[in-house]
């Protein structure tokens, strides 16, 4: 990385939650959860910007107390419960370049629902995208617990049984030990780092995706109040290596 490589993390965060109501700003373990992922974009050397995208004034003011921009309040109807991330990003490219003339050479996509990030995670991520110029994306990943070789549908016709995924010269992958099946990842919300030419294409990974392993142990993803439990449960416990927040306003 040299020094005209800006490299802007960027953190959706609505007010609109309805699973868990104010999700982005109720207190875990003693702090709004999006410090948490606030915190981590600071801490990564290669970021030099940090940016919350909300709709919600409450949800800009926490997000400035820790440290991070809202030069901008995200619009209503890209606050919904059904709009996905892409329009989001664009929105924030567009309105960074055409109010200050801000052009990010990378831009971090961070998820304020995954509030345990091991420490570096960030940076690594970026320099594997700047270090590989045909790459669109890099996405963190945890090797999977379970193996789709292993996984059903059932055909809603025939209420039959049939093998999700095949493997060639396999005739019945489900049937073989796990230990001779390919090892699979699961995508996580730790840090996607995308180039804005691919989300310019209308994609948040493009189609040259490289990946950032991620160990199990900070696989932690708050999707609903049990997840929210355990989860705080488990930081209170103590997690090695993770980040935590620091008010700085």
């Amino acid at each position: 990385m040299n020094a005209q490589n800006e490299v802007l993390a960027l953190i959706p965060a609505r007010g609109g939650s309805k699973g868990i109501p104010r999700k982005n700003i109720r207190p875990f373990a003693g702090y709004p959860l999006i410090a948490f992922t606030i915190a981590a974009a600071r801490q990564a050397k290669t970021v030099t910007r940090v940016i919350v995208s909300t709709d919600d004034e409450e949800i800009a003011a926490i997000a400035r107390r820790y440290g991070a921009e809202t030069p901008f309040l995200r619009p209503a109807e890209l606050a919904g419960d059904h709009v996905p991330d892409l329009p989001v990003f664009a929105h924030a490219l567009d309105w960074l370049e055409q109010h200050e003339n801000y052009r990010p050479e990378a831009i971090v996509h961070l998820h304020p629902t995954t509030p345990v990030r091991p420490q570096g995670c960030i940076d690594e991520a970026v320099r594997i995208l700047l270090a590989h110029p045909e790459a669109d994306a890099v996405r963190s990943v945890v090797e999977a617990g379970q193996t789709p070789y292993k996984m059903w549908q059932i055909d809603p016709q025939s209420g039959r049984m049939i093998p999700l995924l095949e493997i060639p010269g396999n005739p019945e992958p489900y049937n073989t030990p796990r230990q001779e099946l390919p090892t699979v990842y699961w995508q996580t919300g730790h840090v996607n780092v995308t180039r804005p030419t691919t989300i310019r294409r209308g994609s948040m990974t493009g189609r040259v995706l490289y990946p950032l392993i991620i160990d199990s142990r900070y696989l932690v993803d708050i999707d609903t109040p049990a997840d929210w439990q355990f989860a705080e449960w488990l930081v209170q416990q103590g997690i090695e290596g993770m980040v935590w927040p620091i008010e700085v306003k």
